[in-house]
């Protein structure tokens, strides 16, 4: 299915800013099961030559520079993309947690597509004797790594409470784990340190995901929000398969992929520096539309729908 995303962060300033450096992580990387096309970044007041490059993980970074004096700034992406479901997991052919475990281990692939980027401590993910343990009935060395998968992702789903007002994008996982609360980004982080403390590849992933609305009712623009879930390393035959642990689901066709990295500070959809005095508040709306709700609506979201005062990733 094509989808058309439009994601919009608007950020003001309490004082004048009068220099500022953002890196902007918006742009679908290349992924197995999707194709790009029409991406856009609109920058308004404009910034100077928008530089975008592939990151040392599984992410595009757009670099903007704002040399002039700002009291406001927008960043507004928009894409068009064709997801390709992936096909659904075997659990026949799925290697067990022990055969993952001594894969990784012993690969010799470094690269950002490998298990062993994936298997150690990152700037926000570290390994964790309390959640290890915790985790250690749904990760039995004999189960398949998407039994194990799915047995970890469920329990997250039923012992976590969803609660935006939980946490902040700074919330280590330790926190948010004994809170036994959070957002997506809290869950996606819980279930990476419970799959590394166990000697698992787990990786972070930003993307988005198509909310549907209630039977009968229309959708809301602006309803939907930058979503995050864990990729599992399933093995050499199988690759990376994407377990959405605030849903409690496989990743399939209503999931599309931004980027891939060790945890939410890899792929933190906008971060930077300015020079100014300290203040800032920031909305950020996203709409998800499938091209045939799109014709159907006559339009495309539009900025300004409805919006959430949080982190663009959360």
């Amino acid at each position: 299915m094509i989808f058309r995303v439009q994601h919009v962060t608007d950020i003001r300033y309490a004082a004048l800013v009068r220099l500022a450096r953002f890196n902007v992580r918006l742009k679908p990387a290349a992924w197995s099961g999707q194709r790009l096309f029409e991406c856009r970044l609109i920058v308004t007041p404009p910034s100077g030559p928008i530089a975008t490059e592939e990151g040392p993980y599984v992410v595009n970074v757009s670099r903007l520079l704002l040399a002039e004096p700002i009291s406001a700034l927008r960043i507004e992406s928009r894409f068009s993309v064709d997801v390709t479901p992936p096909p659904h997991p075997r659990a026949d052919i799925c290697p067990s947690l022990a055969r993952i475990r001594q894969a990784a281990w012993t690969s010799r692939d470094i690269s950002k597509f490998g298990p062993t980027p994936y298997l150690f401590n990152s700037r926000i993910v570290e390994i964790d004797a309390a959640i290890g343990d915790w985790a250690r009935p749904f990760l039995a060395d004999g189960d398949s790594v998407l039994e194990a998968g799915r047995a970890l992702m469920h329990a997250i789903y039923t012992q976590f409470r969803y609660d935006s007002d939980a946490t902040k994008t700074e919330t280590p996982p330790g926190e948010a784990f004994r809170k036994r609360r959070g957002v997506c980004q809290d869950f996606a982080h819980i279930m990476i340190v419970a799959l590394r403390t166990h000697g698992i590849p787990a990786a972070y992933v930003s993307g988005y995901l198509r909310t549907m609305p209630p039977p009968g009712k229309e959708r809301l623009i602006g309803c939907d929000a930058m979503h995050a879930w864990v990729n599992i390393w399933c093995g050499e035959q199988l690759g990376w398969i994407g377990f959405d642990p605030t849903n409690d689901l496989i990743v399939q066709g209503d999931h599309i992929f931004i980027a891939m990295g060790r945890d939410y500070a890899d792929v933190a959809p906008v971060d930077g520096v300015f020079h100014g005095n300290e203040g800032q508040s920031l909305r950020v709306s996203v709409d998800v539309l499938p091209v045939v709700a799109e014709v159907a609506a006559g339009s495309f979201g539009q900025a300004g729908g409805r919006s959430r005062n949080t982190s663009p990733a959360r």
